[in-house]
């Protein structure tokens, strides 16, 4: 899904970005590596990208959840949000490093049930919090606590939304290109 208005914003990476920006850009690559192309547009809000940064590296150290579990939930987000590139970078991280069995992966990327009980409760869980916008039904948490999940994963889910929802939106407005490292695992929403 993208936005039918696009940023025209150009793409800042260390070579020709300054100030914060730069200094964010040069944060995000020690984090992951490289700069991808979704921190290039980002990096025009450096406030952004570095909230991004901060709550995605405490989502992955601080939440209690597995890295399977953790990319599960991403591509439940990215997967109710539209988009394309997060369900693709996901995608790729549960393959070649969260250990998210593929068949759970595709699932996910098809909108169909997942097989695994514990996982389809968190995949469910996660999808009404989107859903209802943080209202779940008294039933619905239960489920989850019933599932073998605590009420501090609740909120580690909610720092998941919020952390999704600035790079999910931030591509739809710039409608970003897939690096080619997530092209294996392009997305489409049908």
């Amino acid at each position: 899904m993208l936005s039918e208005y696009q940023l025209t914003l150009p793409g800042l990476g260390l070579e020709n970005a300054d100030g914060r920006a730069k200094v964010v850009l040069e944060k995000a690559k020690a984090q992951v590596g490289f700069v991808p192309n979704m921190y290039a547009g980002m990096a025009n809000s450096p406030g952004l990208l570095e909230t991004y940064l901060d709550g995605y590296s405490a989502f992955r150290k601080e939440s209690g959840f597995t890295p399977a579990e953790q990319e599960l939930i991403f591509l439940v987000i990215s997967r109710e949000n539209g988009c394309e590139y997060c369900m693709a970078a996901h995608s790729t991280l549960a393959d070649k490093h969260s250990g998210l069995a593929p068949e759970i992966t595709d699932a996910i990327r098809g909108g169909q049930p997942v097989g695994d009980q514990k996982l389809a409760a968190l995949a469910d869980f996660t999808r009404t919090l989107f859903q209802t916008r943080g209202l779940p039904s008294r039933g619905a948490v239960e489920g989850f606590l019933a599932a073998g999940y605590g009420e501090r994963q609740i909120l580690e889910i909610v720092l998941a939304l919020a952390v999704k929802t600035l790079s999910n939106y931030s591509n739809h407005l710039f409608h970003t290109p897939l690096d080619d490292m997530f092209a294996g695992r392009a997305w489409k929403q049908g």
